[in-house]
């Protein structure tokens, strides 16, 4: 090594670690942050939480006393609203790439509007069937019905919070840089959500 070029060099501002005095180059982009950490380990609690509860429905179903709750038709239309609610999020993320507060702000109302349209159409659907006679505790069908329709549900309120807070932010003048990362989580968090409702939606209509 050259003793000269040594003496030239600055120490103090090379901050990248090293390794047998090998330098290691950290990039930045390949750290997720802790948000999206958090986010899985929470998708993957969710997911555990209604495969049991999946599991129970098929093992109670092979008992006497089950009685299946009939379709209600709205729940087709409420199917189709968080689709929607989903493709209204995957596109506000795209064009909050393109830094256009306009569509930003578009896409974040119409998100907001058409899940809060699924939860609605949700609580018309629970009180047609209470409406009809079929109550939590008159069969075990009308339990798992319930329990799994009310758990998804708040799970949807729990994220049309965080984006109900990302919009309010863009809506007051802030960048839309600002919500990035929540806007790409709802995404995320938002078609796991329609997935899981598929998936449920798919149990109630062949059971």
């Amino acid at each position: 090594m050259n003793p000269f070029r040594a003496l030239a060099e600055n120490p103090w501002e090379n901050t990248q670690p090293t390794v047998g005095g090998l330098t290691v180059v950290a990039s930045q982009a390949s750290l997720m942050p802790a948000q999206k950490v958090a986010l899985m380990f929470f998708l993957g609690v969710i997911s555990v939480m209604f495969g049991l509860f999946i599991t129970a429905y098929f093992i109670r179903m092979g008992l006497a006393d089950w009685r299946p709750m009939p379709e209600s038709q709205l729940l087709w239309l409420n199917t189709f609203l968080l689709f929607m609610g989903s493709l209204a999020l995957q596109w506000t993320h795209h064009v909050l790439s393109h830094d256009n507060n306009n569509k930003v702000k578009l896409g974040l109302l119409i998100g907001a509007v058409l899940t809060l349209g699924f939860i609605f159409g949700q609580i018309t659907v629970w009180q047609q069937m209470f409406g009809a006679g079929f109550y939590v505790y008159n069969n075990p069908a009308n339990s798992f019905f319930y329990v799994l329709t009310g758990i998804h549900a708040l799970h949807i309120l729990g994220g049309l919070w965080v984006w109900i807070r990302a919009g309010v932010k863009v809506w007051s003048g802030a960048s839309p840089q600002t919500v990035k990362l929540s806007v790409e989580l709802c995404t995320f968090y938002w078609h796991f959500l329609l997935l899981v409702w598929l998936a449920i939606f798919a149990l109630f209509s062949n059971t």
